[in-house]
């Protein structure tokens, strides 16, 4: 419901404008605290004083200059001449609480606390050190402290409610809220914290009463009708849910959330027509934003089995997101999503292009768009993309790969060891990604027809990433097409068949390294599983498969593979030598 959200985020808002709001004053009085402080050295000489002003003072500048580890060594000096300096403390809190070591923070605090009890700058910013230790008992502890020092001050109030309901203590955050409510009256704000006190706390009752108290207080706001509906919802009373969304429709006809909500609860209770018929009405109205909108259609399509929406209807449903929010580039995408998953990929990549239209500066939008396109081999157009996405985002390594692999389809390998090197500089502590540029660095020097080069290459990849299948596939079935190394080509094709026993690539390539071998018995039970996993569509394998029953002297079922292999696409001059002489010719180098 929109009264729901719209709640929690003004309770949000608030939240970090009390925290911004005392953390600007704190800076401010505090130095104005630290001055008097300064100025109250009595116990030291006059000589002495004079020195630890001058270097309290260049520590101030330092800091506000943004030298931090200078501003420290100003601030520890100050306090080597008097270890009781509060305010030398607190400053250097505050730096290395900007730094991030909270727990340094947190002891140079609790000292200038104890020292100066009663200033409520050094507290106020130890309480946040705790909110953000998620030590909510320790920072509502202070806050109690600071409540008694100043009873009516709302933000210490607030914050103190805040954090005791982060901390789970249900009794004393409902009283906190109470407490609040007495200096500031009842309001909204106040009656929605109770009442998720409550829900949490599994107080339903209470719960349900916040609600009913506040439809009573304002009755002419929708959203609280929603909020009281969505929780009979959750909690499975069907017909008080409808009672309650028929009532913010009575009150505000043109709310698009609510439809949502009613779209879901007849979806999930099997009602598919009426569930259908308002999620048409949430998403066609033109004030609902289209966050909310794809938050449904996520909803939707993840739990298809639950939901049991039709295909046809969640692509209508998002044809009029296209309709209505034609200039979000989040529209287009989540039409990508839909048609990736049914395996639409063309289709998809369409919806891709155009969403990079309306917003050229996602990158993670390029990204999707060059993987599908690989995906559906179109190599020239990937090429051109990546390049066009290499200029907007030039320190994104995965461009350069996904530049490399097209060009290597392309067999413009030059280019491919260009974008190679390039892109490897911009990977940083990714020894995986690291293991993919060695990989295609290997492949290109391999098509160049240097082969030692390529060698060392997969040997690198191999060193950091033992277990890439890909360069142990790969490397086993060149050293085998060479006719070099084959004990070591056969270790490693062993190792790949091991970890993936039924793909038809890694199959072929040990049944390859076996026929090399002269092994070709063996060499036929591999290609006949590369074969029975999907093989059967590879004109390579089939091929292979060929030359294996050649040399175990079926010569008929041979030249049938043959054959097969020749109408299948392969367009290679040695095979269709095969066919005419009816014999195994090696493939040149």
């Amino acid at each position: 419901m929109k009264g729901k959200r719209m709640n929690k985020l003004s309770i949000a808002i608030i939240i970090v404008f009390v925290v911004a709001f005392m953390s600007c004053k704190t800076t401010k009085n505090a130095t104005s605290e630290q001055q008097n402080q300064i100025n109250k050295q009595t116990n030291l000489s006059e000589e002495k004083k004079i020195e630890f002003e001058y270097l309290y003072i260049e520590g101030l500048k330092q800091k506000m200059l943004g030298n931090a580890e200078m501003a420290i060594q100003y601030f520890n000096n100050c306090v080597e001449i008097n270890p009781q300096s509060a305010a030398s403390l607190y400053e250097l809190a505050n730096i290395y609480a900007s730094k991030g070591e909270l727990v340094t923070a947190k002891l140079l605090l609790q000292k200038a606390t104890q020292i100066n009890p009663n200033n409520r700058w050094y507290k106020i910013l130890l309480a946040q050190i705790y909110q953000n230790s998620n030590q909510y008992t320790e920072a509502s502890e202070i806050y109690t402290d600071l409540i008694k020092q100043e009873p009516d001050n709302i933000d210490f109030l607030y914050m103190n409610a805040i954090l005791l309901s982060t901390s789970g203590d249900t009794d004393k955050a409902i009283k906190a809220y109470n407490d609040l409510e007495k200096n500031m009256g009842y309001n909204e704000q106040i009656a929605l914290s109770r009442q998720n006190i409550y829900r949490q706390a599994g107080k339903n009752k209470e719960a349900y009463a916040e609600i009913e108290k506040l439809i009573e207080f304002a009755p002419e706001v929708p959203e609280y009708y929603g909020i009281l509906a969505d929780m009979y919802k959750e909690d499975g009373n069907l017909k008080k849910a409808l009672e309650f969304y028929d009532k913010v429709i009575e009150i505000d006809p043109s709310n698009g959330f609510v439809n949502f909500s009613l779209a879901t609860l007849y979806i999930q209770n099997n009602d598919i027509t009426k569930g259908y018929d308002y999620a048409l009405k949430g998403f066609s109205n033109k004030n609902v934003e289209l966050e909310t909108k794809i938050q449904l259609y996520l909803m939707l399509s993840t739990a298809p089995a639950e939901m049991k929406i039709s295909d046809e209807q969640l692509e209508s449903l998002i044809k009029i997101v296209l309709k209505i929010h034609p200039d979000d580039a989040r529209s287009f995408g989540i039409m990508a999503d839909f048609l990736m998953q049914r395996e639409r990929t063309s289709e998809a990549r369409d919806y891709m292009q155009q969403a990079i239209e309306t917003d050229p500066n996602s990158y993670m939008l390029w990204e999707q768009l060059l993987i599908t396109e690989n995906q559906l081999s179109d190599f020239e157009s990937m090429a051109a993309n990546s390049q066009k996405a290499m200029q907007l985002f030039p320190t994104q390594p995965m461009l350069y790969l996904l530049n490399a692999v097209s060009n290597i389809q392309l067999k413009n390998y030059q280019q491919a060891l260009s974008s190679l090197d390039n892109g490897q500089i911009y990977v940083v502590d990714n020894k995986q990604l690291n293991a993919q540029f060695d990989l295609y660095r290997a492949e290109t020097f391999y098509n160049l027809d240097k082969s030692d080069k390529a060698f060392d290459a997969f040997e690198e990849v191999i060193k950091n990433d033992p277990e890439n299948y890909m360069a142990l596939n790969n490397y086993a079935y060149y050293l085998s097409v060479r006719g070099e190394q084959l004990e070591k080509a056969e270790l490693m094709s062993s190792k790949v068949i091991q970890a993936n026993p039924d793909n038809p690539t890694y199959l072929d390539t040990h049944a390859w390294v076996l026929f090399m071998k002269g092994e070709y018995r063996l060499a036929k039970f591999y290609m006949e599983n590369a074969l029975k996993n999907g093989g059967d569509s590879s004109e390579v394998v089939v091929e292979h498969y060929g030359d294996i029953l050649f040399m175990l002297n079926d010569i008929n079922g041979a030249i049938e593979q043959w054959q097969k292999s020749l109408e299948m696409g392969n367009t290679s001059e040695t095979l269709k030598k095969k066919i005419a002489e009816k014999k195994y010719i090696a493939e040149e180098e």
